[in-house]
């Protein structure tokens, strides 16, 4: 998760040396404020400074993506989505903000919610629309090397592979789940941890336990996997085996 969030700013800081100039000294503070915050309700303070002063600041949409990844960081789903909306009202075409909203919906989105086909619906859309996105777009920064954006783009396309899979686990269509983690495993630069442990979920689901065990065998064996998800792994493993012997 760590890596998903610096990819964010070093994509933003990269309307900096894109063209992208301050029209006036105090707008550049302000530029230089979202960019230098620290914690998400830093960043999010100053997203809200640099907006409220300098409503035409060519920075909105870039702002907007690194507010709505604060909340994200804080764990508010409802306010990254209105951030991450309003990005894509100042861009339409931001990933960033394609990922952002599509992902956080599928978080969000549970079996039995009244809306649940609409949001499933339009977080679908989102991530399919990322994945082409990302892949069409050029080098966003040239600090960047060819080498270095390619492996961005493989980890951000995993992240919308990543969501669609939660997204068809809401409907308990685990093949698809298991094929769109397997992508998001199996072609990023840097796999998250988390998204392994999601598969080996999903494989005790579908009752693949063999497939299950060896996932979770994964996650353990991976070098500062964090101890909440090899908890998780190791409940899974155990899972597996539990189901096996029955």
């Amino acid at each position: 998760m760590k890596t998903k969030f610096m990819m964010v700013g070093l994509l933003a800081a990269g309307s900096l040396v894109m063209g992208q100039k301050p029209k006036s000294p105090k707008e550049l503070e302000a530029v230089q404020a979202v960019f230098s915050a620290t914690t998400p309700d830093q960043k999010i303070a100053a997203v809200d400074n640099l907006l409220s002063k300098f409503k035409d600041t060519e920075f909105k949409a870039a702002a907007l993506d690194m507010a709505g990844e604060a909340y994200s960081q804080k764990g508010d789903s409802a306010n990254a989505i209105v951030y991450g909306n309003r990005a894509l009202e100042a861009d339409p075409k931001s990933f960033q903000a394609m990922l952002l909203v599509s992902g956080q919906l599928a978080q969000i989105t549970k079996e039995f919610d009244l809306d649940k086909d609409e949001k499933v619906k339009r977080a679908k859309k989102l991530a399919d629309d990322a994945i082409v996105t990302i892949n069409a777009t050029p080098k966003p920064n040239p600090k960047l090397t060819d080498e270095q954006w390619t492996g961005i783009q493989k980890d951000l396309v995993s992240q919308a592979h990543e969501t669609l899979g939660v997204l068809a686990g809401i409907d308990k269509h685990f093949d698809i789940a298991i094929t769109e983690y397997k992508m998001a495993i199996d072609n990023a630069a840097n796999p998250e941890v988390s998204t392994m442990v999601r598969l080996a979920a999903t494989y005790n689901y579908a009752k693949k336990y063999d497939e299950a065990t060896a996932m979770a065998d994964r996650v353990l064996a991976t070098p500062g996997a964090p101890d909440n998800l090899k908890k998780i792994a190791t409940d899974e493993k155990a899972r597996a085996a539990k189901a096996k012997a029955q």
